[in-house]
């Protein structure tokens, strides 16, 4: 019999190096929140590019938003923490601030070892997903070593939304 073919959306598992972000830190239910802080954070990544593009540097490509929910397993969803972000050069040292209000700071996100799954479909049906993710991460000897996090590959408004599904891990003592 021939090995099944791993597929995307098969769980696995990978190392990930630190990555450079524009970062909104937001609480309240995702839905409202998205809305309010969206442009602030894009305007701000996307001003940056242009004036490097302006001043002949080397620019960058605006990737995947990323988005970490760090208590949403334990309150409910009006409460979230949301740590919301899209990855920026790691030379930057400062960001237009575009949004009166809505501060967009600089941050290096850690990651190492993770396990990560694509899920396909609305947002609201992951749950299924993010057990599995788990399980997986369970069976390989791993335990969860910091917060659940999102990164978008499509837009909310397709008929289909890719999302990846990541966590840290590290080996279980």
């Amino acid at each position: 019999m021939t090995p099944r073919k791993s597929s995307k959306q098969d769980p696995q598992m990978l190392e990930m190096p630190p990555q450079k972000m524009a970062v909104v830190h937001v609480k309240g239910a995702p839905d409202k929140v998205f809305a309010e802080t969206m442009p602030a954070l894009y305007s701000s990544v996307y001003t940056l590019k242009f004036d490097l593009k302006k001043k002949g540097l080397p620019t960058f490509k605006v990737s995947g938003l990323r988005a970490r929910y760090p208590d949403a397993h334990l309150v409910p969803r009006e409460e979230w923490t949301h740590i919301i972000g899209l990855p920026i050069p790691e030379d930057t040292t400062s960001l237009p601030q575009k949004v009166p209000g809505i501060e967009v700071k600089i941050e290096t996100w850690e990651y190492g070892s993770v396990a990560q799954i694509l899920h396909l479909g609305a947002y609201d049906q992951e749950k299924p997903t993010i057990e599995r993710l788990h399980k997986f991460i369970e069976e390989n000897g791993c335990e969860i070593a910091w917060a659940h996090e999102e990164e978008y590959l499509t837009t909310p408004d397709v008929k289909v939304p890719k999302t990846l599904i990541r966590y840290e891990v590290k080996k279980k003592k």
